[in-house]
C-alpha cells in the first residue's frame, strides 16, 4: 500500500479536539507519571490516537497534513494537563519529519504498517561509530536523551561516518525496535515522565536506504518530499517543537493562579494587590509567548523560510521560552509555601518548565547571536570594501 493515502487529512479544528481529548487523561494520569517517571501505555496510545505520530508524516504515506501553527496549538493543549505528555507528543510529530530525509525506501519501511510508527530520535552519542559495511553502515554506540524510547517502534540517532573525500561527516541512521536495548538513565528535577533513556546499539548493520545525511536535515534540501512541511530547515521550525510544551504548562499554572486568586473572593479575603499584579504580568507573558510561537509556526506555514525568518524564529522560540519561564517562576513564587508542597500541582509545573527550558534549542543568548550575525556581517562586509 506504499505510495497511498493510507488516512484522510486531519482537519485543524478535528487535530484540536483530539489533542484536548488526550490532554484529559494526560493530566489525571500527570502526578503518577511524574512519581514513576513514565507515562502510561494509555496516555502514549492517547497522543498516537490523537494524530501526533501522524501529524507530519509525508502524504504519500498516509500524514495527516498538519499546519506547524494547527500541531504547535494541539501540543500547548496537551501541555496544560502535562508538559512530559506534550513532549513526547511533539516529537513523536517532529522525528516523523526528520525521516522524511530518509530514501524511498526507508521510509516505505517505517511506515509499512501505517502511518503511526512511534519515531524517537538522538543526536547526543557517546563513542558512537559508523564504518562501512556491504550496502550499508556498521553501527555501535549510546545515545543518551531519547525521549519516549520506552514505546518506540523505531529510533534515528547520529553518528560521524567516512564521508567524500576522507572527511566524517554526521549522519542518521534508522533502527527498528528489535536493533537497539534501552538503558533507564533518566532521573532528573523536572520533565521526569518523557522517560528520555539511553539507546544502546552493539554492533548493527544498518542498510544504505536507512540513513541520511545531517547536513540534509538541517537545510530541508535532502527531504525525499516537496511538501513545504518536510523542506523547513531545522532551525525554522525546531524551536516549536520544545516551546510548545511549556507554552501549554505555564498556561496550566495560569489556570491554577486563577483558581487560587478566585477561592479567596469566594471564601471572603481579598487577594493581596501584589498577588493579582503577579498574575496579571505572567498572564501578559504569557499571551505575548504564545504570540510569538504562533507567529513562528504561521511564517513556515506560508513559504519556506529564508535566512531572516529562521534566525527570526530561532530568536522568538527561546524568548517565548524565557518569558514563559519568567511567569511560571512569579506565580510559583507567589504561591508562598503552599506552591512547594509535593502535593500541589503547580511545583511540578514549575520543575517541568524549567527543565524544558534548558534544552539547548531553547536557549537565548545562542538565538540572539545568531540573530544580529547577519546584520553585522554584512556592515562588517560594507566597511572592508
Amino acid at each position: 500500500m506504499t505510495g497511498m493515502l493510507l488516512a484522510p487529512r486531519t482537519t485543524s479544528d478535528a487535530f484540536l479536539s483530539a489533542a484536548r481529548a488526550a490532554g484529559g487523561p494526560a493530566g489525571h494520569d500527570a502526578a503518577r507519571a511524574d512519581r514513576e517517571r513514565r507515562l502510561s501505555a494509555d496516555v502514549v496510545a492517547a497522543l498516537v490516537e490523537a494524530g501526533f505520530s501522524r501529524a507530519l508524516v509525508p502524504a504519500r504515506h498516509g500524514g495527516a497534513g498538519t499546519d506547524f501553527a494547527t500541531l504547535t496549538e494541539a501540543v500547548a493543549t496537551v501541555g496544560e494537563g502535562c508538559a512530559s505528555a506534550a513532549w513526547i507528543g511533539s516529537l513523536l510529530a517532529y522525528t516523523a519529519r526528520f525521516a522524511a530525509c530518509l530514501p524511498a525506501e526507508g521510509q516505505a519501511e517505517i511506515w509499512a504498517d501505517g502511518p503511526d510508527s512511534r519515531l524517537v530520535s538522538s543526536l547526543v552519542s557517546t563513542g558512537a561509530t559508523a564504518v562501512p559495511a556491504d550496502g550499508g553502515w556498521r553501527l555501535t554506540g549510546t545515545w543518551t536523551y531519547a525521549s519516549g524510547v520506552d514505546f518506540s517502534d523505531w529510533a534515528l540517532v547520529m553518528a560521524m561516518a567516512p564521508g567524500v573525500e576522507g572527511q566524517d561527516q554526521a549522519r542518521f541512521f534508522a533502527l527498528p525496535r528489535s536493533a537497539y536495548r534501552i538503558e533507564e538513565t533518566w532521573d532528573t528535577v523536572g520533565m521526569r515522565a518523557t522517560g528520555s533513556h539511553t539507546v544502546v546499539v552493539d554492533e548493527v548493520t544498518v542498510p544504505a536506504h536507512r540513513t541520511f545525511l545531517m547536513d540534509d536535515m538541517f537545510t530541508g534540501q535532502g527531504a525525499v518530499s516537496d511538501e513545504l512541511r518536510h523542506t523547513q530547515p531545522l532551525f525554522a521550525v525546531n524551536g516549536l517543537t520544545f516551546a510548545a510544551p511549556v507554552l501549554g504548562a505555564a498556561r496550566a499554572a495560569l489556570k491554577l493562579s486563577a483558581g487560587a486568586l478566585t477561592d479567596k473572593v469566594v471564601r471572603g479575603t481579598e487577594p493581596a494587590e501584589a498577588l493579582q499584579i503577579a498574575h496579571a504580568r505572567a498572564a501578559g507573558e504569557i499571551d505575548a509567548a504564545a504570540l510569538l510561537l504562533t507567529r513562528a509556526a504561521q511564517s513556515v506555514d506560508r513559504a519556506r523560510a529564508t535566512d531572516d525568518v529562521l534566525v527570526r524564529n530561532r530568536r522568538d522560540c527561546a524568548l517565548a521560552t524565557r518569558l514563559l519561564v519568567s511567569a511560571v517562576d512569579a506565580l510559583f513564587h507567589a504561591g508562598g509555601t503552599r506552591s512547594q508542597s509535593m502535593s500541589d500541582p503547580l511545583q511540578r509545573i514549575w520543575r517541568d518548565v524549567n527543565s524544558a527550558a534548558s534544552h539547548m534549542v531553547l536557549q537565548f543568548d545562542a538565538a540572539a547571536l545568531a540573530f544580529t550575525r547577519g546584520f553585522l556581517d554584512a556592515a562588517r562586509a560594507g566597511k572592508s570594501s
